[in-house]
């Protein structure tokens, strides 16, 4: 047998190649599996903000609860809800691939009155 003989080089090339492929296309379903998540936890915190928003007008308590039920619906969990005056500041999160380490992907968005908002000015009683 001769160490020199090359036969057999290709095989090994191209199951080497096959290697780094099917590694790279799992990566990549990884990280768009990632996105995926990370453009439903931002949608499910933007409804959420807005409803608790909405509903604040019954209370702090109950407007939270409305969070809790819109991410329930998204399929996410809420890790706060924070009401500053009329504002609401809700996080949501959700798993993400055990490929990145088994963590939470999070979003936070805030909901509330345009800054410069006057409320009285909208009722029609202005001069």
């Amino acid at each position: 047998m001769d160490l020199r003989d090359e036969r057999g080089s290709a095989s090994i090339l191209g199951c080497c190649i096959m290697a780094a492929l099917i590694t790279i296309t799992a990566t990549v379903l990884h990280v768009g599996a990632v996105v995926v998540v990370r453009h439903r936890l931002q949608a499910a915190a933007d409804l959420a903000a807005l409803a608790v928003a909405s509903s604040l007008d019954g209370g702090s308590v109950e407007a939270c609860a409305v969070a809790q039920t819109v991410a329930d619906r998204m399929d996410v969990g809420v890790r706060s809800c924070r009401i500053h005056g009329w504002d609401a500041v809700v996080e949501t999160y959700a798993p993400v691939s055990p490929l990145f380490g088994d963590r939470d992907a999070s979003a936070i968005a805030r909901a509330g009155p345009a800054l410069g908002d006057e409320p009285a000015a909208h009722a029609g009683g202005g001069g």
